[in-house]
This record gives structure tokens, C-alpha cells and sequence, in this order.
């Protein structure tokens, strides 16, 4: 695995991000993407969206299982456990300074107004990363990715069908299309 990017400097990108970035996961993953993607060019954009896909279906906070497998992909176990570790600090530190502040922090005016100027930046930024991540999963097989994408959301929205069994149905279609056929040939 190529070490273009050490330990501590793992450490610190990932505990920045984490220590700044509200709104969990989905509002994370741009961030991180930004930062290894574009900034670095550690990681390409198809490696991107398997780790995202894989951080989606494991169990757990997107946000941690994101920077573990990226942290994974850089320096291996080592950077898994690196980045996971600068992943958690943020969010435990946070909340132990909460949990001794916040009767003083839950009346405060500013800090409920500057929650709740924050809620409309995250959507904003859930919305960018949802366009972003559909407009590169389309790249490739734009038919068939799309026909999924209408049918998770329909499945979900309009039929409330639990999202493990839509996770697993499009894992199980994905297989069979991208395994089993190839280019419109059994193998």
C-alpha cells in the first residue's frame, strides 16, 4: 500500500473534520471526499462512492464507519484505526463538555438561533451531496443506475419498504448484473 499520507496526518485531517462538521454522516462524506479526492488525489471518485456505499450498509454512524474505511484505504489497519480514533474524539469531547454546560446552553438564545441556522445549511448540504453522488453513479451504466435509483426511492417513499431489504435487493441485482452477465453475456 503506498504511504503517501502519514499516520498523524490522518489523524489530524480526520479529527478537524469531525470536530467541525455537523449534521452526521451525509454532511461529512463531501467534506472528506473534498479533502482525499480533490485536495490529495489519494482517493478516485469511483473509490469514493464504495466507500460511502460500504460505510451505508455496515452498521453504525456513517460519519465513523466513512472515516474508518477511507483511514483503511490509506494506511491499512493502521489508518482504520487512526482515523477512527480521531473520528470519535471530536464527538466525545463535544458531548462531555455539553453534558457539563447545558442547562446553560439549552436556554441560551444565540446558541438555539445558531442550531437552527445550522439545520438549513445542513439540508443544503445534504441536497449538494445527494446530487453529487447521483450524477457520479450515473456516469457508468446510466440506465440501470437510474432504474435503481427510481425504484430504491419509490420502494422507500411511496411502499415503506424497509431500507435493509432495499439495500439487500439492489446488492443481490447489482451482483447477478455485474457478476453473472457480462456485457449482455452469461459468463
Amino acid at each position: 500500500m503506498k504511504e503517501s499520507i502519514s499516520l498523524m496526518e490522518i489523524f489530524g485531517t480526520f479529527f478537524k473534520i469531525n470536530a467541525v462538521t455537523f449534521g452526521g454522516g451525509y454532511t461529512i462524506v463531501p467534506v472528506i471526499r473534498d479533502e482525499f479526492m480533490k485536495k490529495r488525489g489519494l482517493i478516485d471518485e469511483e473509490e469514493m462512492l464504495s466507500l460511502v456505499a460500504l460505510a451505508q450498509s455496515g452498521p453504525g454512524a456513517m460519519a465513523i464507519s466513512t472515516s474508518l474505511l477511507t483511514g483503511y484505504r490509506l494506511r491499512g489497519w493502521k489508518g482504520a484505526l487512526t482515523a477512527l480514533l480521531a473520528s470519535v474524539l471530536p464527538c466525545l469531547i463535544i458531548i462531555s463538555i455539553l453534558f457539563y454546560f447545558y442547562d446553560a446552553f439549552s436556554n441560551n438564545f444565540w446558541v438555539k438561533s445558531a442550531l437552527l441556522g445550522m439545520g438549513g445549511v445542513i439540508s443544503a448540504v445534504l441536497v449538494l451531496t445527494v446530487y453529487d453522488m447521483g450524477k457520479a453513479a450515473l456516469k457508468k451504466h446510466k440506465i440501470f443506475s437510474l432504474i435503481l435509483m427510481i425504484g430504491a426511492f419509490v420502494a422507500s417513499f411511496f411502499f415503506q419498504v424497509h431500507t435493509i431489504i432495499i439495500i439487500l435487493t439492489l446488492a443481490l441485482l447489482g451482483f447477478a448484473t455485474f457478476t453473472l452477465v457480462d456485457e449482455g453475456k452469461v459468463k
